[in-house]
């Protein structure tokens, strides 16, 4: 399977480097985000950082925390918080699947890349 970086359609805009160098990511996933208007327009403009940020599953829902878009600047006052939790976009099967692992075997769920894919954001998940 090639890298996303790799493929026509996809643009990175934010990498957690130090998530590549600290853990051996044995499995990726791609997962779509529930975004506000500001957040996805501010991620458009390059402006996210994964740093520190990580995944959990809670309630049999995935969640990214930790992952940091600053305000658009055009926003006004309608704009969002930068630091909130944001819901990830999984099927119930991966959801369980994942669960299954990070309970018995204590794996980690760590965000990796953040990338448009053919005008929607994506995140992809390393375990």
């Amino acid at each position: 399977m090639s890298r996303s970086e790799d493929r026509p359609g996809i643009q990175v805009k934010a990498t957690n480097r130090k998530g590549l160098r600290d853990y051996f990511v044995e499995e990726r996933l791609e997962a779509g985000l529930v975004l506000t208007g500001s957040e996805i327009k501010s991620i458009r403009e390059g402006r996210a950082s994964l740093v520190d940020s990580y995944a959990t599953i809670e309630g049999g829902e995935a969640f990214v925390h930790g992952m940091n878009i600053p305000p658009y600047a055009q926003a006004g006052h309608f704009g969002h918080e930068p630091d909130r939790v944001r819901k990830l976009l999984l099927h119930k099967d991966q959801i369980k699947r994942l669960v299954g692992k990070i309970a018995e075997r204590g794996y980690t769920l760590v965000p990796l890349r953040l990338y448009l894919k053919d005008g929607k954001a994506k995140l992809e998940l390393g375990l």
